[in-house]
């Protein structure tokens, strides 16, 4: 299971990604958080998918975390990965 959370200042880019999580699968939990349940093999396409397509879109300003839950690991994008404190989940 993945946990997506986003803050994406451009309204625009906002929205696109937004609708992208929902059409892989993702359902809403808050306004920018999304989690994603499904097979290993299309969690590992939608983090491929936000890598190459999403990752170069976000600015300075926006922050991208993809929590793993399954793994406990957790993927930066965006101005998050400056962040080198490390992000503990229970």
């Amino acid at each position: 299971m993945l946990v997506v959370s986003y803050d994406i200042s451009n309204g625009k880019l906002r929205g696109k990604f937004s609708k992208f999580l929902q059409r892989s699968g993702a359902i809403r939990l808050q306004y920018s958080v999304y989690e994603v349940v499904n097979v290993n093999r299309l969690l590992d396409n939608l983090i491929e998918k936000i890598t190459a397509d999403w990752s170069p879109k976000f600015d300075g300003g926006d922050s991208v975390l993809i929590f793993d839950v399954d793994k406990k690991s957790v993927r930066k994008f965006g101005n998050a990965i400056h962040r080198d404190t490390e992000v503990v989940y229970f």
